[in-house]
């Protein structure tokens, strides 16, 4: 769609806000309008706990830490006021995996350790380290140690075969 200058016009939603209708590739970049890109991650949806951390886990399995990012922020902006650190949290881990497989080493380390940062956070006001069965001391130390590679130039990291293990889950 194009304006009568010939720009393009802007995509927008139902709503009137902007979104871009470009297709993204499996960590969330644009590709050229006509592209194969992956199935973007609806937004807005409202899950159970149990169901945003099983659906988190399914795309960083599948190497998209962004589109569990998008899973995650759906959590931290619908969910209860008193997780909203542990969701936000849990985000920033994802986008900063998504910044490090992309090749951005600052962005990505500093986003992983403000995500440990926030699950420490929220564990240390809780005192929960297992809620929804996930293992915050073990995404913290995770984090921690990704972005530490990370910073220390390794470049751009497999987000498939860095994805973390929310928590715990029955062997196969």
């Amino acid at each position: 769609m194009t304006s009568e200058g010939g720009a393009r016009a802007r995509d927008r939603d139902e709503d009137g806000r902007a979104r871009n209708a470009r297709p993204r590739d499996g960590l969330g970049r644009p590709l050229p309008h006509g592209a194969d890109g992956v199935a973007r991650q609806p937004e807005g949806v409202v899950r159970a706990p149990l169901e945003t951390v099983a659906e988190a886990q399914a795309l960083l399995d599948a190497g998209r830490p962004f589109h569990a990012h998008e899973v995650f922020e759906d959590a931290w902006k619908s969910g209860p006021q008193d997780e909203r650190t542990l969701w936000r949290g849990l985000a920033q881990l994802a986008v900063g995996l998504t910044h490090a497989a992309r090749g951005n080493t600052v962005g990505g380390a500093r986003l992983l350790r403000r995500g440990a940062g926030a699950v420490e956070e929220w564990e240390s006001q809780r005192g929960e380290d297992r809620p929804y069965g996930l293992d915050l001391a073990g995404l913290a130390r995770w984090a921690r140690e990704l972005a530490g590679r990370v910073a220390g130039g390794t470049g751009p990291v497999d987000a498939r075969d860095e994805a973390p293990r929310l928590g715990w889950r029955e062997p196969r």
